[in-house]
């Protein structure tokens, strides 16, 4: 534990360096950092602070800039940051519409921390629950597609387009969609038995060339995992400044697994992982938190370890609030 003046010069230094992306004089500090010492005082201080780890000289002659040790103690001690009215209306605002299906919210959603963060962000949708149906549509987009609407008791609404191998006539579809709705209607997503209820009814053969394929995409669609969004990988070459580490944040942002991981978190509450704490001694930092029933959804911001840690947490807690409320409302609603 850093006694009072350490503990201050050092959260000056990281969020001069979080502002400039420099290394941090001691004048700088002593500057920005409204501490009432010496010059001297606050370059003794700073040898203490790297003696100790928290923070490192790249050169001689430059000034210092945080470890990830120093950044772990300053998050661990830091305020959140206060937002400005109007990003409180924003978040607000946007989730005063809880009318929206919840795949389309959890996408706004990514988009809306990108925005306010100007950092990439990642939506990871709650657990399913066992879904049971209240109706299945079939909808012509045109040739052999066709897009398959199921509406769950819960009130989601999920979409998925299959491609048939023939194009069907509109007998066919209202006559598939019949068959689909009597075995689904009021029966979980992926219950089992929709196999051998589907095999007994009789029905010609260019129809059940239709229900096999839409029948196989729900059963997909039970079995997967939650839905996850991702906003802002346009903000990558702002954030790390060589091209290397840009390709590494990208191929970590296409997989899947991988960002579950990183956003994932056993206390199940606000976390801030850093480094290598994250399994990767690489310069990134994830910010995040959980929300929905059973808090079993997460979002967050990734950035570099120079990212302004205080904004970040309160505006993700502040958009996990206003997306477990709206999603709240809105299964409300559909009581």
């Amino acid at each position: 534990m850093l006694d009072d003046r350490k503990s201050r010069i050092l959260q000056s230094l990281v969020e001069e360096h979080i502002r400039t992306g420099e290394p941090v004089s001691s004048q700088a500090v002593l500057d920005h950092g409204e501490l009432d010492v010496s010059s001297a005082t606050i370059r003794n201080e700073l040898a203490s602070l790297e003696a100790y780890g928290f923070v490192a000289q790249p050169h001689t002659s430059s000034g210092r800039v945080p470890t990830r040790q120093g950044y772990r103690y300053y998050v661990d001690h830091c305020q959140p940051a206060l937002l400005r009215v109007a990003t409180h209306a924003r978040i607000e605002a946007f989730f005063a519409d809880v009318h929206r299906e919840v795949s389309r919210l959890l996408k706004e959603t990514s988009g809306l921390l990108t925005d306010l963060t100007h950092l990439p962000a990642v939506v990871i949708g709650p657990v399913r629950d066992v879904e049971t149906l209240l109706a299945v549509h079939l909808v012509r987009l045109g040739g052999s597609a066709v897009l398959v609407v199921t509406v769950a008791e819960g009130g989601g609404v999920s979409q998925q387009i299959i491609s048939l191998e023939f194009e069907p006539s509109d007998d066919q579809l209202v006559e598939a969609e019949r068959v689909i709705e009597a075995v689904y209607t009021g029966r979980e997503r992926g219950a089992a038995a929709a196999d051998e209820r589907l095999t007994a009814i009789d029905v010609p053969e260019m129809v059940r060339r239709i229900i096999e394929p839409v029948h196989d995409e729900l059963q997909g669609v039970a079995a997967s995992g939650p839905e996850m969004f991702i906003g802002g990988t346009g903000q990558l070459a702002e954030l790390w400044a060589d091209l290397a580490s840009v390709q590494e944040m990208l191929g970590l942002l296409e997989r899947e697994a991988e960002l579950q991981r990183l956003l994932s978190d056993a206390s199940g509450g606000t976390t801030v992982r850093i480094g290598e704490e994250l399994g990767d001694e690489i310069d990134v930092a994830v910010v995040s938190t959980p929300f929905g029933s059973g808090r079993t959804g997460r979002l967050g911001v990734i950035g570099p370890m120079r990212m302004d840690y205080r904004r970040a947490i309160r505006v993700v807690e502040e958009v996990g609030e206003g997306l477990e409320g709206s999603l709240a409302a809105d299964q409300g609603d559909d009581r």
